[in-house]
């Protein structure tokens, strides 16, 4: 049994956010980004109106009607985001009561490998469905990122790459040869913190020995998730060290995408479309020419919507797919890179 993408699904955010929108909260330019990122624009959800949930609710939906199922068929849930509703619960058995499929009392999984979920989600789909386990499986990528950046000049260089949206995928067993045929996962915590959001977390500081998190009373147990210190030193926003991810990242990609190759006895050049996570233009170009593919066999769509980090891929699936770029028999290469340090790979027989 392979497991088979049967419907692919897509949403994001009506507001659309300029790279000049920007230059209200902090000192940068269109230019400035462009020639970084490769970002003109990006989405931001409705306040108080849609979260990461309500997203991937309305890319379900999406997906399983292309899919000719209903979400009474789905037998498990895998969501993967890195900004969910609520610390905890996870956004998994949020979908499952928004899509109305509680009484089924399905598993729901969720997966914390930021950038990489969506792959990692992919893999983990694909052996519950080669195992036999299950035999239609949701798999979602969402993110709403809007809600926890650093609007000012200090977090502007995280601001300005990340978007908000979702993207669903419907897996299902499949007896041809069409469907996953391999996927590979790495990771190295080496450097975590250089990609991260400390705060808020468990640890009590111990990350940052030299920062004064502003604990009233340091031996008392308990109580630390926040601090009124926290949000007067700006600790709560996500930091990233822009040159290591990139450095990094134009290794791994390329690394874990030959791997993928060579496990199948394959070639770049029997791609039909590459879809990288939509981290930056700039590492997505690099790819490209070191897999020596041409402009049609690769697809970006950070222009628009910048880095929606676990939704990114399944987005621009879903994407391709309405365009017609990505057709049945199709060789479909995707990869990921992000915090952690974790990137992953898949090869698809669409």
């Amino acid at each position: 049994m392979n497991a088979k993408i049967v419907g692919i699904g897509h949403y994001v955010p009506e507001n659309i956010f300029t790279n000049n929108d920007l230059t209200q909260y902090m000192d940068t330019s269109d230019e400035w980004i462009q020639e970084r990122t490769g970002i003109k624009e990006r989405r931001y959800g409705t306040k108080h109106k849609e979260t990461t949930t309500t997203m991937a609710t309305k890319a379900s939906t999406i997906a399983l009607e292309r899919a000719g199922l209903t979400a009474e068929d789905i037998d498990f849930i895998i969501f993967a985001t890195l900004s969910p509703d609520f610390y905890f619960p996870g956004c998994g058995v949020l979908l499952q009561r928004e899509l109305g499929i509680t009484k089924t009392e399905i598993g729901a999984l969720d997966i914390r490998n930021q950038c990489s979920g969506f792959i990692y989600g992919l893999s983990v789909a694909d052996q519950f469905i080669k195992s036999g386990m299950y035999k239609n499986i949701l798999l979602v990528g969402a993110e709403m990122h809007s809600m926890g950046l650093d609007f000012s000049t200090k977090g502007r260089g995280v601001t300005v790459i990340f978007g908000d949206g979702a993207g669903a995928a419907v897996l299902q067993a499949s007896d041809n040869e069409e469907g996953i045929l391999t996927t590979h996962l790495h990771s190295d915590g080496t450097h975590a913190e250089e990609l991260a959001c400390i705060s808020p977390g468990s640890h009590g500081g111990i990350y940052h020995d030299e920062i004064d998190f502003g604990f009233e009373e340091q031996n008392k147990p308990g109580g630390i998730f926040v601090t009124k210190a926290m949000v007067q030193r700006d600790l709560l926003a996500p930091n990233m060290n822009g040159q290591l991810v990139f450095k990094t990242a134009v290794k791994k990609f390329p690394e874990v995408i030959m791997e993928a190759l060579q496990a199948t006895g394959l070639q770049s050049s029997n791609i039909d479309l590459f879809i990288p996570h939509q981290a930056n233009l700039r590492i997505a170009k690099f790819v490209q020419k070191v897999l020596r593919l041409e402009d049609h066999q690769v697809f970006n769509n950070i222009q628009k919507y910048g880095n929606t980090t676990a939704a990114s891929i399944p987005i621009a699936m879903s994407e391709a797919w309405e365009q017609g770029k990505l057709k049945s028999g199709d060789l479909l290469c995707l990869a990921a890179f992000g915090s952690g340090f974790t990137w992953g790979s898949a090869l698809v027989r669409w």
